[in-house]
């Protein structure tokens, strides 16, 4: 060949004089391009977006799905994946005690005490309420007691009935906000509530002990809709934020979200245990040393403001914080919009959420309820046994010191949830379902023997079921609402649908407090142990298991419910291991097929590559900035190859293309306006389209003599 011929795929200089515009000088360096329409080899396809659509920790390396593996083989993977991430988590311990020995404690105050400051504080304060009632009965019987005489019994029950209506409106009101104006709002607005609130109950008086208990109610009230707000802030956020852009993230979601999204919502046991432990310390000083009643009306007055006036600083401090050091708490609701072109609350994905998700919102909403019941009815045990192991429990104290005793065991059920929640072979449902099983099973046996296990001889077998309801309540139902009742639903909807399953849920606590008002112990007992049935029925039947899969192909399959045509999605968010029994007897998994999903998830990249780039030309066209383009997650051969296989009408097309819509002209190569017909052409390397500021390609400016 003689060697003044340029050959495009040699480097070479820079012809002299020759600068076409905008891919700069030809060096030979530049990815070549096949024509429009050369079908791409599947192998060599497959080889650029293996990381993307086969990840390996739920991938085997031949592209088999872990749930589609044998039984042996399965449990091998799984294995494999979940030890190896383990001894990368040990290793990264192990780097930053090194680095600084306290950096892991501060890691976990980032990442789970933050989170969960405001479950924390709810914690505190709502479980405190029942603490210093014992305490208000023994000061003031003449309105806890049981012949009052200065104060309405009505009012007496309100204090009960207020804080509950009050946190099940903040559930839903908030739910709602925080689909319709964002998290971040959301987030604000309960910790401003929840401090006003706490003021409030600090600073509660009345001219009579009546108007003191009225006013008490109803800063209740006004807190509880705080702390409602909340459980599906909290949960939504939390979840979220892990699901930022990068396949790290995305990594991190599947194997880590339930972990994530427990270590805070477990904050609200350590915020019971924290009050607990305060309120007896705070008797302690005010009484002398002393926890036997009677108690003076002064020493009750500063034990109970004060209990209620440290945690306000708490909060204040976290109103702060979420103002200022949490910009970006609505970030993925502000996607979720923009895809689906919606600026305000998006009603239509609530109706197809219900028709298409009715079954979950069955199972979120219905085991919360049965669940609450039994956090409710945990209670029967303690006033049961103490009775019969104290003798006189007139003392507060010792009520105080067994609470305290079970809310430490009802933390260590909180953490081994938080352990094992994202365990593909216990998870999520597996979990629920033993906890409510043996929550039936420790109500059920002392139901028909009553009296045998309230005696001296069956005492000790009744302090232990006790306790044990308490673990399995924490590891199992109350923890797996908490989770559930967000990540089965999509983003745009996702606060509303678990407010309003949280919402339900305290319908079971209202249920069980008033209902107890009725009923003796005993009745008492063979009521409560049927919703623990209930609620593992509930779960086995409608809840869908979604450990191990990530938020964002639930979205993935959420777009193509949202443009009508959910047949034609057929990835592993309907796989049979991640429905339900109702979705899989409804059929709903019959569309499942990895091959067609592979396909799928390249044209569903190339829309969103095609829309990022969309948006970069208009705004290279404008002289707009790039920081406000999301990062992506392909490197530089999978821009290469859209940008080599891409219809150039996907570029000028106004709107995103839906679900399917992948029909391409290929009369015309892409960037048409830069190429010819030639079999080879040349076009410039790529970079991430999050980080370029080079004019586009396909750009038809002309040149100026001053730019030659």
């Amino acid at each position: 060949m003689d060697d003044d011929v340029i050959r495009p795929d040699v480097h070479h200089d820079p012809t002299p004089g020759l600068i076409p515009v905008p891919h700069g000088p030809a060096t030979g360096d530049e990815a070549v391009q096949l024509p429009f329409g050369h079908t791409p080899d599947p192998d060599h396809e497959k080889a650029i977006f293996s990381y993307l659509t086969h990840p390996d920790d739920i991938y085997t390396k031949d592209g088999t799905y872990w749930a589609d593996l044998p039984l042996r083989e399965r449990i091998a993977f799984v294995n494999k994946v979940q030890n190896e991430e383990a001894k990368q988590e040990l290793k990264a311990i192990g780097r930053m005690m090194k680095k600084d020995p306290l950096s892991p404690v501060s890691w976990y105050f980032r990442n789970a005490v933050l989170p969960g400051a405001g479950l924390g504080l709810e914690g505190y304060v709502l479980f405190s309420i029942g603490n210093i009632e014992p305490l208000f009965r023994a000061t003031w019987p003449q309105c806890w007691g049981h012949n009052a005489t200065e104060c309405s019994s009505n009012w007496i029950a309100a204090v009960t009935y207020l804080e509950v209506i009050g946190i099940m409106v903040g559930q839903l009101v908030v739910g709602v906000i925080g689909d319709w104006i964002g998290r971040r709002w959301g987030l604000i607005q309960d910790a401003a509530i929840m401090f006003v609130g706490l003021l409030m109950l600090t600073a509660s008086w009345g001219l009579n002990l009546q108007g003191w208990v009225i006013c008490y109610a109803w800063s209740l009230f006004f807190y509880g809709f705080g702390v409602g707000g909340e459980y599906p802030i909290t949960a939504t956020s939390s979840m979220e934020d892990s699901v930022s852009s990068g396949k790290l993230s995305t990594r991190n979601d599947r194997l880590h979200r339930g972990r994530k999204v427990t270590t805070a919502f477990l904050m609200q046991g350590w915020g019971q245990l924290i009050n607990q432990a305060l309120l007896i310390i705070l008797l302690l000083i005010f009484h002398a040393g002393s926890g036997s009643p009677p108690y003076g009306l002064t020493t009750v007055q500063w034990t109970f403001r004060l209990s209620f006036a440290i945690p306000a600083v708490g909060t204040l401090w976290l109103v702060y914080y979420r103002t200022y050091k949490m910009p970006h708490a609505s970030r993925q609701l502000i996607a979720a919009k923009k895809k689906s072109n919606v600026t305000g609350y998006d009603f239509d994905s609530l109706s197809m959420t219900t028709r298409h998700f009715g079954g979950r919102l069955l199972a979120t909403a219905g085991c919360w309820f049965c669940n609450d019941v039994f956090f409710y009815g945990n209670k029967l045990f303690q006033s049961q046994f103490i009775s019969v192991i104290s003798g006189d429990n007139s003392s507060v104290m010792t009520g105080w010191i067994w609470n305290l005793y079970n809310v430490i065991i009802s933390l260590a059920g909180y953490y081994l949830a938080s352990l094992l929640m994202d365990n593909r072979f216990y998870g999520r449902k597996m979990m629920q379902q033993v906890g409510f099983l043996m929550c039936f099973i420790m109500f059920v046996i002392p139901a028909f023997k009553l009296e045998y296990y309230t005696s001296p001889a069956g005492i000790k077998s009744f302090q232990a079921m006790y306790f044990l309801s308490s673990f399995f309540n924490q590891f199992g139902p109350n923890s797996v609402t908490f989770l559930v009742a967000g990540e089965v639903f999509p983003t745009p909807i996702r606060a509303s649908a678990h407010g309003f399953s949280a919402c339900l849920g305290k319908a079971g606590a209202l249920l069980a407090s008033v209902l107890y008002n009725y009923i003796d112990t005993q009745t008492k007992f063979y009521v409560v142990p049927w919703f623990g049935l209930a609620g593992m029925i509930l779960t086995w039947l409608f809840l869908p298991d979604t450990t191990g899969l990530d938020l964002k192909e639930q979205e993935r399959r959420w777009s193509y419910i949202r443009a009508g045509k959910p047949e034609d999605y057929h990835g592993i968010a309907i796989h049979p291991m991640h429905l339900s029994l109702w979705e899989r007897l409804r059929g709903v998994g019959k569309h499942y097929n990895p091959e067609l999903d592979h396909k799928q998830k390249i044209e569903d990249m190339r829309e969103e590559w095609a829309g990022k780039e969309r948006m970069r030309r208009e705004k290279e066209v404008t002289g707009q900035g790039m920081d406000d383009l999301e990062e992506d997650d392909f490197n530089d051969q999978v821009h290469n190859y859209f940008r080599n296989t891409t219809d150039q009408g996907m570029f000028v097309n106004n709107g995103s293309p839906g679900p399917s819509n992948h029909a391409r002209n290929t009369s015309e190569p892409p960037f048409a306006s830069g190429a010819n017909s030639s079999k080879e052409v040349t076009q410039e390397k790529v970079r991430p389209a999050s980080t370029s500021t080079t004019q586009s390609p396909s750009s038809t400016r002309p040149v100026s003599e001053k730019e030659q």
